[in-house]
């Protein structure tokens, strides 16, 4: 058994101890109730502190009026906050799990007020962001002086609330971090003009929640190593602004990112999507460690613990944000000091439900295990009192989902795959390029699947003459769906292929592709990027505003700049009507107006999916009591599948 000697270290910083190296970095919920901690995210944090996590830290709450936006937040200056707050403190420090909150101001990094309107943005000087096209208001030194008091106050309500500890958001590019980027602090006052002014918000700040926080409570600055965007700070200058900060005896350690929120591509590091490699922002975090004394985390798709084991025993930081790998399974610590490897749930950073659904402004969850944020609904499931068989037709997420939890539950589960393999339609997805991470997806449920008691049967199709044999008490239909074929004109004659036959390699797409993408999601973009590195000459034709219009803007924006330098043409508004055995013919979704794409050996379709719902018209027909989950009752995302495998399984 592999042992994770360096990751099951303890670690003392101020006189508390962290039983381990594993943390969870802040992160928003949306689980607020009007601006103050909820009972749900009591709960959702407490089962981070339950699976064994040394640390979680509670999202960015605000130090003042003037940063709040659309966006809910904590209001940490807020005295009311105090007995919110008491409720994660009550929730993890039982299980040895330390908290602390996080305070900041976002700045110019504001897009709307609560109300809808555009609020007054503020930051060191009049310099608009890109992403959000901001044009900020030049920060008085009254409300400079009104902020830092902010820190204090804010910092005193957590020390009231029980918190072990307090973070500054210095980094993607929020407050603080815009005063220490000197081509975004255009001051000459004391606040700017030099290193040491650019520093002083900072300092200030730190010396503030000090004072608030008292001697006992740890105080530590959250830093972008590297912003990794136009005119975001780099490496070497976060270097120096570490090696001035490391002899404040009022900071206790560095916890060390990447990105910036003022641009899109240094957003995608926020919250990094699989195109970023496991463990990437490392040898940042080991650039600093390397010129400090104080401790340094790390944070950026550390996903597995073997990967953070070896971050720690390589010295390149003292602890390891897993942010999404808890969310995936909170359970993971436990696990893994039990040596329990296949057993974790890895995170896939497929983004979907965990940064897509705060985005959203949806509470986050996660495609794999739907109980995260859902811990109050589905913390304890329990067993059944009445024993059924069960009959799952289908083995995609959706029916191993319904099969893993109904089977836990005591029910007698048989599951029909008529494939030779688990997994539906995941199978295809993880075949795209950048793409086979989100097999894991199945590598989970399958594990799931191996510690139950379900009977899974594959090559064997779910008909009537079978419910007749195995006279099951309930049937769940996850038959799934097929791809969607539209009637476009002049298709017979034409080269014309779906999705489906390329990713099987059963289409020869010849060198001239056009994909007609209504969906919109990661088939397009990943058929293009496919196609174009085969040798092809792609054209990306979207019924959309962008590429990836519906999928989490992290994942799509990374996605559409690695396309632009592969040379992939991307079309927007774009609605297939006809095609030939030259040309292909859309139309112009805003304008009505024709648009005829010349030269095309191939019309690849990315058109969404009928639902194959045969077997439920039998059920209906007999009379037999059935379910209906994921495609087959209606085509969307595998997000859905697992959900409504989850709420079939526990329903049955």
């Amino acid at each position: 058994m592999v042992k994770l000697n360096n990751l099951f270290q303890s670690l003392s910083i101020r006189g508390k101890e962290f039983k381990n190296r594993i943390f969870s970095t802040g992160h928003m919920a949306v689980m607020l109730d009007d601006g103050k901690p909820s009972h749900r995210l009591a709960a959702y944090h407490g089962a981070k502190a339950k699976g064994g996590a040394a640390l979680t830290i509670i999202e960015a709450a605000r130090v003042h009026p003037t940063g709040n936006s659309g966006r809910p937040a904590i209001r940490a200056y807020d005295p009311e906050c105090v007995q919110g707050y008491k409720k994660l403190a009550d929730a993890c420090q039982p299980h040895g799990c330390l908290v602390f909150a996080q305070l900041t101001h976002p700045g110019r990094e504001m897009a709307l007020a609560s109300d809808g309107s555009h609020p007054v943005a503020y930051a060191p000087a009049a310099v608009p962001n890109e992403r959000f096209h901001v044009m900020p208001r030049a920060m008085p030194i009254v409300l400079i002086e009104e902020i830092i008091e902010g820190f204090e106050l804010s910092a005193s309500h957590l020390r009231q609330a029980g918190l072990d500890g307090v973070e500054l958001v210095a980094s993607h590019g929020y407050l603080l971090g815009q005063f220490l980027n000197p081509k975004i602090n255009l001051r000459t006052d004391e606040y700017g003009g030099s290193f040491e002014g650019r520093l002083r918000f900072l300092k200030d700040a730190v010396d503030a929640t000090r004072r608030g926080a008292g001697e006992e409570m740890i105080v530590g600055v959250r830093l972008s190593g590297d912003e990794k965007d136009y005119a975001g700070t780099e490496l070497d200058q976060m270097l120096e602004i570490c090696s001035a900060l490391d002899g404040d005896p009022n900071l206790d350690y560095f916890n060390i990112t990447a990105g910036t929120s003022a641009g899109l591509v240094g957003s995608t590091h926020i919250v990094p999507p699989m195109e970023y490699e496991t463990g990437y922002t490392a040898p940042i975090s080991a650039s600093i460690k390397a010129i400090v004394t104080k401790p340094v985390f790390v944070a950026g798709r550390i996903n597995q613990p073997q990967i953070a084991d070896e971050i720690i025993k390589m010295d390149q930081a003292d602890m390891c944000g897993m942010t999404r790998a808890l969310i995936s399974d909170p359970m993971m610590p436990l696990k893994a000091i039990k040596g329990d490897f296949e057993d974790i749930r890895a995170c896939v950073a497929c983004n979907q439900a965990c940064i897509g659904h705060m985005l959203n402004a949806c509470s986050i969850s996660c495609i794999q295990r739907p109980e995260t944020g859902r811990e109050l609904e589905y913390a304890n499931i329990s067993r059944t009192n009445s024993k059924k068989r069960i009959l799952v037709a289908g083995g995609g997420p959706a029916g191993m989902k319904a099969a893993c939890v109904a089977a836990d539950r005591g029910h007698q589960v048989t599951l029909c795959e008529k494939s030779n393999s688990l997994g539906g339609q995941i199978n295809l997805a993880q075949s795209l390029p950048g793409r086979a991470e989100f097999g894991g997806i199945i590598t989970n449920l399958n594990n799931e699947l191996k510690k139950t008691t379900a009977n899974v049967r594959f090559n064997s199709s779910v008909n009537l003459e079978l419910i007749e044999e195995l006279a099951p008490d309930v049937v769940i239909a996850a038959t799934g769906a097929t791809p969607y074929m539209p009637e476009i004109q002049g298709a017979e004659e034409a080269h014309v292929v779906n999705t489906w036959q390329v990713l099987d390699g059963k289409a020869n797409v010849g060198g001239s592709v056009i994909i007609a993408d209504w969906r919109c999601d990661w088939v397009g973009l990943g058929l293009a990027e496919m196609l174009v590195k085969q040798g092809c000459h792609v054209r990306l034709a979207v019924n959309g505003m962008v590429a990836g219009q519906n999928i989490p803007q992290y994942a799509r924006d990374a996605w559409i700049g690695k396309l632009h330098k592969l040379g992939v043409e991307i079309i927007t508004h774009m609605r297939v009507v006809g095609v030939d055995s030259e040309d292909a013919y859309f139309q112009h979704t805003l304008s009505g107006e024709p648009v005829i794409l010349n030269s095309v050996d191939t019309l690849v379709t990315a058109l969404g999916h009928s639902a194959e719902t045969k077997l439920e018209e039998d059920l209906s027909k007999h009379g037999i009591s059935h379910h209906i989950i994921g495609d087959c009752l209606s085509p969307r995302t595998v997000e859905e599948a697992i959900l409504e495998g989850l709420k079939v399984g526990i329903k049955v």
